[in-house]
């Protein structure tokens, strides 16, 4: 099963992926090169590419048979909004690369996608399938409970670097770029919720066949 993992981080999704199938074929892009050397170190069996995760997709989307992406999510934040009154904040429009990807897959991409983004301080401009604190659009049914751990209190508000790194099983201290510690532990999905979720698409495809091959 060959598999893209778009806008990698350092594959909070992505870490548990080995405990549902032998012999996956991922490939991860990731424009920060700092995080992608951290990603090539954790899951040395990936192809690990830096480059635009946007126009990764665009070029390359019929390689693979699921694609994941998780796209920027800082401008959708309902955290962003909350800030709107205070001295610090810049406006900004909301990146439609969100919803160009959801679109695109969704009419273009013949196997299983997932695009996975926060909850916004809007009404989401097309439906998707809220799961705690995330939304996901996807072409396939996913299970209510997706396992997810129980967070520390307040972990995502005012978690310390610590609370991530035991959370996530990362180290944040060997990452020498120019993005915010505090962010990129912010922004990755637990990895039970990842496993539940490719572990679904799997059977799926794997009926698929099945069934498929029954019919001659």
């Amino acid at each position: 099963m060959k598999i893209l993992n778009l806008y990698a981080y350092l594959g909070g999704n992505r870490y548990k992926w080995d405990e549902v199938a032998e012999g996956l074929e991922i490939t991860a892009v990731e424009l920060d090169p700092e995080l992608a050397r951290m990603y090539q170190e954790r899951f040395p069996n990936d192809t690990v590419i830096v480059a635009d995760a946007h126009q990764y997709l665009l070029d390359h989307y019929k390689e693979f048979d699921f694609i994941w992406t998780s796209p920027p999510c800082p401008t959708h934040s309902s955290i962003r909004i909350s800030q709107k009154n205070t001295k610090a904040f810049t406006p900004k429009f909301p990146d439609m690369e969100l919803y160009e990807e959801i679109i695109f897959l969704d009419n273009y991409f013949e196997g299983k996608y997932v695009v996975e983004n926060v909850i916004p301080f809007y009404e989401p401009l097309i439906q998707a399938k809220k799961r705690g604190r995330h939304l996901y659009w996807t072409n396939f049914n996913i299970p209510n409970d997706l396992n997810c751990r129980p967070q520390p209190k307040d972990m995502i508000a005012k978690g310390s670097i610590g609370d991530l790194e035991k959370y996530h099983s990362i180290d944040l201290g060997r990452y020498k770029g120019g993005q915010s510690k505090i962010k990129i532990g912010r922004n990755l999905v637990d990895y039970e919720a990842g496993r539940t979720i490719l572990e679904t698409a799997l059977g799926i495809i794997r009926k698929s066949n099945t069934s498929q091959t029954e019919l001659f």
